[in-house]
């Protein structure tokens, strides 16, 4: 399978589509879901944002363990040293030993210029780069300014986004009209940038024990706010 890059701007819920896609494929997810891969298969979640030190993967990395998610940090991560740097480990996404492999990349152009270092081994390897839009954050709240922003994003990774999910939310108030009438800004994105439009996403306990819709998506609010 190719790898799965996971980018878009801060603030989209990258990181908890990407928790939520690696504990999935890892058999620990909703079981309407279906991305289980077969058992005993490795997954493997790089936290390849750099930059941002808030609201990542590495934060998360004892959810992972526990359910037998590789995951791969930056150097420094999770310690109060600035330093982005990467661990020499992450070139082992490219061997077959690493399974199912999900990169959690940065926010923006900046952060995005980390994957521009592998570029070379995911375009031999084969990936896929989704592209996360929340119509709720600011800079993103049109199908215009998400357009540029993943043109900054692609210039910066030297890949091309493979499709979008339309992650939109309001955190814990996000309600089921909240991701309904976001759906439109997110097809007018997909148009703009000529990517299909891969599925929406709804917060489960927005569903209030309902199927989400046709198109929709359910995930698992996994990324909290430090006070909580």
């Amino acid at each position: 399978m190719p790898i799965t890059v996971i980018c878009g701007h801060y603030g989209c819920g990258k990181t908890n589509l990407a928790l939520n896609l690696a504990l999935e494929a890892a058999g620990d997810g909703p079981a309407t879901q279906g991305t289980a891969v077969t058992q005993g298969t490795t997954v493997t979640l790089v936290d390849l944002d750099i930059v941002n030190p808030y609201f990542r993967s590495s934060d998360y990395a004892a959810i992972l363990k526990n359910k037998g998610v590789r995951l791969i940090a930056p150097v420094f991560a999770g310690t109060t040293l600035d330093t982005p740097t990467l661990p020499p480990e992450v070139q082992s996404v490219f061997t077959p030993e690493a399974g199912r492999v999900f990169i959690d990349a940065g926010g923006d152009d900046a952060g995005a210029t980390a994957l521009g270092g592998l570029s070379p081994g995911l375009i031999k390897a084969g990936y896929e780069l989704i592209y996360v839009i929340n119509r709720y954050r600011v800079l993103s709240q049109t199908p215009e300014e998400c357009a540029a922003l993943l043109s900054e994003i692609e210039g910066a990774a030297r890949l091309r986004a493979s499709g979008i999910v339309n992650n939109s939310h309001l955190g814990v108030e996000t309600k089921m009209e909240h991701v309904l009438d976001a759906l439109d800004f997110a097809k007018r994105t997909a148009e703009l940038t000529g990517l299909p439009l891969l599925y929406s996403t709804v917060p489960d306990f927005a569903l209030n024990g309902e199927e989400p819709p046709e198109g929709f998506r359910t995930v698992r609010r996994l990324v909290k706010f430090a006070w909580e």
